[in-house]
C-alpha cells in the first residue's frame, strides 16, 4: 500500500487533554465532545474545558464533523482555540 493511500485512510477522532498540575488530589474528568479531558488543577480543568467549547463552536460555524476535517485543519483550529 502507498504511504499516499495510508494518509487518506487516517482519521481524527477526538482529541485528549491531560493536566498535570494538581495538588489538591481531587480527580478532574470532563467528556465532551471530541474531547476528553483528564486532570489538572481547577484553573487548568476549567481552561481546557473553554478550549474544548471554543474549539466545537468553531467546528460548527464551518458545518463540519471532526471526520469531515482535515487533520491540519483541526490543528489549526485547536491552535485558535487556545489562543495562540
Amino acid at each position: 500500500m502507498s504511504q499516499d493511500n495510508d494518509q487518506k485512510k487516517r482519521e481524527l477522532v477526538g482529541f485528549l487533554g491531560v493536566g498535570m498540575d494538581s495538588t489538591d488530589g481531587h480527580q478532574r474528568l470532563t467528556r465532551a465532545r471530541h474531547f476528553f479531558l483528564v486532570g489538572g488543577s481547577a484553573e487548568t480543568h476549567e481552561h481546557m474545558q473553554d478550549t474544548a467549547t471554543r474549539f466545537n463552536e468553531a467546528l460548527d460555524r464551518k458545518g463540519r464533523s471532526l471526520s469531515e476535517t482535515a487533520p491540519d485543519e483541526a490543528v489549526d483550529l485547536l491552535r485558535e482555540a487556545l489562543g495562540l
